[in-house]
């Protein structure tokens, strides 16, 4: 009786212990990515923000080739 009952704590602390393995890794690749994918999305928006202007004529084209210099340093 004993065994059967230490048995099954050890498979469920086992499958316990593969969840949340799994999970912290997912965790951690999400914080590691989450920074690169929110810079590179607002860069781009800043760069269509930026097109956008310079096709409906509010900008001059060296002023956009200034400005598009300018967000490709950062």
């Amino acid at each position: 009786m004993w065994n059967e009952c230490n048995n099954d704590w050890h498979y469920f602390g086992m499958h316990g212990f593969w969840w949340l393995f799994w999970v912290v890794v997912l965790i951690i690749i999400f914080l590691v990515l989450k920074p690169n994918l929110i810079s590179k999305k607002g860069k781009d928006s800043s760069l269509e923000i930026l097109r956008r202007k310079y096709a409906s004529g509010d900008i001059s084209t060296e002023e956009f080739e200034e400005r598009k210099r300018m967000l490709k340093e950062e």
